[in-house]
């Protein structure tokens, strides 16, 4: 396949996988990896990613109300810093297909027991150890959505705070990524022959997409956010 048909197949698969995450908060990423998989190196796809998430939270965030819970983003965003330190050691010392298997099986559960229970609120101490186990995951494989959203559903009610909390969270922990992927090195031409398609060519597919945030009510988007974490972490399991 050409380079000029690669790019257009990957920024259509990411118009559609991305709208869903400006509209719900989260699996943009979880569900772009298994299908452009099957044309890209993995790893080139978890550099990339990079670009989508931060357009997606910078319009999100540009065009909606200011609502955020800036408190619990500082607590949730210091717990996932440990975090990731932690999965910077995994990522050298444990194989990492054990780690995604055990954490697509918690993202499924956390999936089943938010459609049974969709009024649940999580404990003190349950909080936290999503905060750190989002903060493992998004060093090892740039994904932390599922569980970043299982703990806001079970803590905040406004959907719009939830999406905009969330999107901050991952904005944190990427500004993190990129100066560790441009120390590193990480970013290659074909990494940034896809930036530079993106940059143009997703914005306006998801300024569109972000205006349906605001026709789904708080019932609904808690809703369709539980199906979609478990939908995630199903792919997350079997990919």
């Amino acid at each position: 396949m050409s380079d000029t048909l690669l790019m257009i197949l990957l920024v259509g698969v990411c118009a559609v996988t991305y709208s869903f995450e400006i509209v719900f908060g989260l699996a943009g990423t979880v569900l772009m990896l298994p299908i452009l998989g099957f044309f890209f190196d993995s790893k080139t796809l978890v550099v990339y990613s990079l670009l989508p998430q931060l357009l997606v939270a910078c319009i999100a965030l540009a065009h909606s109300h200011r609502k955020l819970d800036v408190k619990l983003l500082v607590t949730m965003l210091g717990l996932a810093a440990v975090g990731s330190i932690l999965g910077g050691f995994f990522f050298a010392h444990i194989p990492l297909s054990i780690f995604r298997r055990i954490l697509a099986v918690v993202i499924v559960l956390a999936g089943i027991f938010l459609i049974v229970t969709p009024h649940f609120r999580l404990g003190g101490v349950g909080r936290r150890m999503l905060d750190f186990t989002a903060g493992v995951s998004h060093a090892l494989f740039g994904i932390s959505g599922p569980i970043v959203m299982t703990r806001l559903l079970g803590t905040l009610t406004d959907k719009t705070v939830i999406r905009n909390n969330a999107l901050c969270f991952f904005t944190g922990l990427n500004c993190i990524r990129a100066g560790y992927y441009f120390v590193n090195g990480a970013i290659t031409p074909q990494i940034q022959q896809m930036f530079f398609w993106s940059f143009f060519c997703l914005p306006p597919v998801l300024l569109l997409s972000h205006r349906l945030h605001f026709k789904l009510n708080d019932t609904l988007f808690k809703k369709i956010g539980a199906w979609i974490i478990l939908l995630c972490g199903m792919v997350y399991l079997f990919r």
